[in-house]
């Protein structure tokens, strides 16, 4: 089911499409769910992401291509006014098929990653760069919306 695709996008295409995911957080059970889609002629994957906690939500809008350099890159605009930029990273710590990504944030460096679950799912994590290595503050199973 992970297949990637053909072309310099083709590692977003086991991604394509809708997912959902439930997990506890410090503020209480959070839901998101996220869709991924070619745009603008297929020179990018965007993602549109909406995650509840109680009443809140909070939105996502992400472009992932290559900028000018032939740098895979994300651009990643949010509800409450906040802006990030990240780079392609390796992610073979995680899992040999991890998709990272590695952005320097205002408390410091941040990765997201993205690979396949053994169920035919996709794990998501966030996770902060420390002195001992990386701290992982979020993880997700994401299932393709209906399937949870």
């Amino acid at each position: 089911m992970w297949k990637k695709g053909r072309g310099k996008l083709g590692l977003f295409d086991p991604l394509l499409g809708a997912w959902s995911a439930s997990a506890p957080s410090e503020q209480g059970p959070v839901h998101c769910e996220r869709r991924f889609r070619r745009s603008l002629s297929g020179a990018y994957v965007e993602l549109s992401a909406t995650w509840t906690v109680g009443a809140t939500a909070y939105e996502e809008l992400a472009l992932f291509g290559f900028d000018a350099d032939k740098v895979l890159t994300f651009w990643s605009f949010t509800s409450d006014g906040k802006q990030s930029r990240g780079v392609s990273v390796p992610g073979d710590d995680l899992h040999p098929e991890a998709i990272a990504f590695q952005a320097e944030m205002p408390a410091g460096v941040a990765r997201m990653a993205y690979w396949p679950a053994d169920d035919g799912g996709v794990m998501f994590v966030v996770e902060s760069r420390n002195r001992k290595g990386w701290k992982r503050f979020v993880t997700h199973h994401y299932h393709r919306r209906g399937e949870d």
